[in-house]
């Protein structure tokens, strides 16, 4: 995993995709396949635990949103006990989200595959662009059923916070 001190701005597209061919992603050279526990505190930030490699990483983010597409940034490790410390301050009326995230690079870009356990026909792609203008390349293996960069619904507060049973 790289180094997660990071700062600075976050433009992402978000797609709803079909269910992606897990064993195709596997044997694309340079997958990455990460687990991913990701909770809302009450300040609004966001924590991680990520498994890939055999190691746990445990992350907190800060976003400031700018755009639908552009968001401030600020991420960076934390240990363990800091973690489940702030575990207990988790966000009441939300739920930890769990998936398992594929990232595959090619074409220029890195695809985020994002896998949940509560879709089981759809997942979600998400690209971080170098401006909001920047053309999308969309790899064959992906089937995108639409954009939902700028539907609050599918954003991965909104999932914690149970929209997910309204995801179609």
């Amino acid at each position: 995993m790289e180094n997660m001190n990071k700062d600075g701005l976050e433009i992402e597209r978000k797609f709803l995709i079909e269910y992606p061919d897990i064993d195709f992603l596997l044997s694309l050279s340079g997958c990455a396949v990460m687990k991913i526990s990701q909770s809302y505190l009450e300040d609004r930030s966001r924590i991680r635990k990520i498994e890939q490699d055999g190691k746990t990483y445990y992350i907190r983010t800060v976003k400031q949103k700018i755009t639908e597409v552009t968001r401030k940034e600020r991420e960076w490790q934390i240990s363990e006990e800091e973690y489940f410390a702030l575990l207990k301050t988790k966000q009441k009326d939300t739920v930890t989200v769990n998936k398992i995230r594929y990232a595959v690079k090619t074409d220029g870009f890195v695809y985020e595959i994002d896998v949940f356990d509560f879709l089981n026909d759809k997942a979600f792609l998400e690209i971080e662009l170098k401006d909001e203008k920047e053309d999308i390349v969309m790899p064959s293996f992906i089937k995108v059923i639409k954009e939902v960069t700028f539907d609050s619904k599918y954003k991965n507060y909104s999932l914690a916070k149970g929209s997910f049973k309204d995801i179609v």
